[in-house]
This record gives C-alpha cells, structure tokens and sequence, in this order.
C-alpha cells in the first residue's frame, strides 16, 4: 500500500492539537457564560451581532448566512427559533417575492445589548488577559491570514 500522506511533525502536531484544544475549551466557556448570564446561544449572538452591524438592522438570509458562516438550512432553523422567541421577525422582500430579510426587533436589540458587557467582559478575561499586549497583534495577524487562505480554498 502506497502512503503519500504528509504527516505532520510533532511540531506541527503540539500547534495544531493545541490550536484545536484551544477553540473547544475556549468556545464552550464562552458559549456557557452566554447562555448562564443572557439566555442566548453562540448562534443567537452571532446572528444578532451581524444585525446590529448593518445600520438598518436588517439582512436578507443570504447575507446573515455568508456573514456568520452558517448553512441555509442551519440559518433557517436558528432563525425559527428566534422568531418565537421575539428576537428577531422575518420580512419578506418587496423587491423580490422569493427573498427575505430578517431583522431584529426591539427585543433582540434589548436582549444582545444587555449580553454584549457580558461577552466582551469573558472575552477579555478568558483570552485578551492572557496576551501580552506586543503579542496581540500576531495572533490577529494569523487568524486573518488562515481566514483568508480558507476563504480562497473553498470549494
């Protein structure tokens, strides 16, 4: 049996094992103190965080989906939820019948404004306090730079 795989180097291995270790613990506490001190998901945060960054408050779904990497069918679901919750409504497009925009509501706006303190406040206490501040740009620099090889290798 012919083997061509390129394994990778124990120094390769320990970054890459604790690069992974590093987003599960890192993304479960977080996703924990969210949903322990503002009742919303990641997902819900993500989703109403890109709603709070267009000026409107408002994105069709095609734009939310792109904006927090999320499948349509994910998108759907997740927003489903929302809606009963009264965070955000759906809106159908007058320009264009098949198209829609979901748009936060004042409650979605009451619910992440309350949440994000929160969130910035673990963040800075779970990963910014742990970086130097000299060091902080590297890692910026790198998350850009696999972001955008990842975005250029999409199939």
């Amino acid at each position: 049996m012919n083997d061509d795989t390129q394994w990778l180097s124990p120094r390769e291995q320990h970054s890459w094992r604790a690069f992974i270790r590093l987003n599960q613990k890192l993304f479960a506490r977080l996703g924990s103190e969210l949903q322990t001190q503002s009742k919303l998901s990641g997902a819900d945060f993500a989703i109403l965080v890109a709603l709070t960054d267009d000026p409107s408050g408002r994105l069709r779904f095609q734009e939310l989906a792109k904006a927090i990497d999320f499948e349509q069918s994910r998108l759907s679901h997740q927003i489903a939820r929302m809606i009963k919750r009264g965070l955000v409504a759906r809106e159908e497009c007058a320009e264009d019948g098949r198209g829609a925009f979901v748009t936060i509501t004042d409650q979605g706006r009451e619910t992440i404004e309350a949440a994000a303190p929160k969130h910035v406040a673990a963040v800075r206490r779970l990963v910014l306090d742990a970086i130097p501040p000299e060091e902080l740009d590297a890692l910026g620099d790198i998350a850009a730079r696999i972001l955008k090889h990842l975005d250029e290798t999409a199939p």
